[in-house]
């Protein structure tokens, strides 16, 4: 599978996530033990697992928007916005996230986001999957998809010729 494919599939993931999210209906109420949030707009469980609130469902949808953006400017050529940045990103984000799940008192951000119980695995399993992606050697159908320089950038030097003067560059360094 390509990056971009990765970034499309992350991208479509946490979009639906964060949407998902944003549903009242599909939130479970949190039990009594769960750890208290200063923010509780939409705060309950995704799926009756994944514990969200209105701020986490925003941060996956715009994740979600982002791996979108990753997808299509792979495909326009665009080097800023890339699959790869995306998924080295996401891998070092949710690296940091699964870690910070797994204590008492940083597992909710201060009160902020709820990264806790099922989302400890999930934010794993999605930085080691975009680790991989981000950081293995290109495949050869990306070698050969990859967009081509600008043309500006393949000029060939030329020999100062006194006919034309050295502004010309009809006459390549290696045909002379």
């Amino acid at each position: 599978m390509r990056t971009a494919t990765f970034a499309l599939f992350a991208g479509i993931a946490y979009l639906s996530a964060g949407i998902l999210g944003m549903i009242p209906e599909a939130l479970t109420p949190p039990p009594p033990d769960a750890p208290a949030l200063r923010v509780a707009a939409l705060h309950g469980y995704l799926l009756g697992l994944f514990p969200v609130n209105a701020p986490h469902s925003a941060v996956h949808a715009a994740i979600g928007i982002w791996g979108l953006v990753a997808w299509q400017a792979d495909h326009i050529g665009r080097r800023v916005r890339s699959p790869r940045v995306f998924a080295r990103a996401l891998a070092i984000l949710y690296g940091v996230l699964a870690l910070l799940g797994l204590f008492p008192g940083l597992n909710t951000l201060y009160g902020l986001l709820p990264i806790h119980g099922h989302d400890v695995w999930l934010h794993a399993g999605t930085a080691l999957v975009a680790a991989y992606f981000g950081w293995r050697p290109k495949t050869e159908v990306e070698r050969r998809t990859a967009p081509v320089a600008d043309r500006r950038e393949q000029v060939e030097p030329v020999v100062h010729d006194r006919r034309r003067g050295h502004g010309d560059r009809r006459i390549p360094t290696s045909e002379v």
